[in-house]
């Protein structure tokens, strides 16, 4: 079988608004002192210990921010009936109002998306801002997609530039992502691929979905690096198995071409089957030639992979906010 279409589905940029980054800035009180949500813990993973919800609500009610923060992620998971979007905005804003920059960037995310208030760009920049000048990394990411996106401010690709830079420096994987796209593009800076790949790299060594699928797709090409099918596959492995769609659909052609595993069309099927049940269609004439050619039998137990492969919506949800 000749796979329809070149392996072309674009390298992409980190956009969201408030995706968690690693190393949130300490707290008023020590780690072993904090206490976290077993379901947010579970989510994002935590080094405070673990506490009944009972115990982190009277903590937040006594003015401790972690927990303030806390319970504002778990009330926009909205995971039982006290909780609400305007609940988590009210914790979101006592825990920034006390100083805590995660918190600070949650409620600009929060008015950013216009999630349990009206859209207010200007009250999302002014929290950035403030947890910027806290030197707190997710807060440079967040203003770089502001400036690349124009959003509450004239779009400026070498202003995003910078705060891409500043977060990369700071170790966030979303901003070394980023700061590796405007290399990748040449938006805000001169073009270097080979710069590019090594920012894609760090992104991608810290496990970030999108930094895995464009360092993959750097190695299909061989630009800015040797090309390499097996480090390709493998990359885009990584970024598959968290759910990237993008690599699930080069993942497909992969296995359906052969190229850096052994050919499965089968498998191939069920990784862009997966891609087009999360929204993403840009494979469908892969799916129609892979249909002509699989038995019934292979058809339906491609599927039942398929099921197993969907990303759980509220650990997606979850993964917004910083702790």
């Amino acid at each position: 079988m000749r796979t329809p279409g070149p392996l072309t589905v674009a390298a992409g940029i980190a956009m969201s608004i408030g995706t968690l980054g690693q190393g949130a800035i300490q707290a008023q009180t020590p780690a072993n002192q904090q206490c976290s949500s077993a379901v947010v813990s579970r989510l994002l993973g935590s080094n405070a210990p673990v506490c009944d919800l009972s115990m982190v609500r009277r903590r937040a009610k006594d003015g401790h921010a972690f927990e303030q923060n806390q319970l504002g992620i778990a009330s926009i998971l909205i995971i039982g009936p006290e909780y609400s979007e305007k609940e988590a905005m009210a914790w979101f804003r006592r825990a920034a109002l006390r100083g805590y920059a995660p918190a600070q960037v949650n409620l600009a995310v929060m008015y950013i998306n216009g999630w349990g208030i009206a859209v207010d760009y200007g009250a999302g920049l002014h929290w950035l801002q403030v947890a910027a000048h806290q030197h707190f990394a997710r807060a440079y990411y967040n203003l770089g997609i502001l400036y690349l996106d124009g959003k509450g401010v004239r779009q400026d690709n070498a202003v995003a530039f910078r705060w891409f830079e500043k977060g990369a420096e700071a170790g966030d994987s979303s901003a070394q992502t980023n700061l590796g796209y405007m290399y990748d593009l040449g938006l805000g800076c001169t073009r270097n691929v080979a710069t590019a790949a090594k920012w894609y790299r760090k992104g991608a060594e810290a496990e970030n979905p999108m930094a895995e699928n464009n360092l993959a797709d750097l190695y299909l090409k061989g630009e800015g690096v040797a090309q390499d099918d097996a480090a390709a596959f493998a990359w885009f492995q990584k970024s598959a198995a968290q759910g990237n769609t993008g690599a699930r659909i080069k993942l497909g052609y992969m296995y359906a071409d052969g190229r850096g595993t052994t050919k499965n069309s089968q498998t191939a099927y069920a990784w862009v089957k997966a891609a087009q049940t999360a929204g993403d269609s840009r494979a469908n004439d892969l799916l129609h030639a892979l249909e002509k050619v699989l038995t019934p039998t292979q058809l339906a137990a491609a599927r039942e992979q398929v099921d197993k492969l969907q990303q759980p919506t509220v650990e997606s949800s979850a993964k917004s906010f910083a702790q």
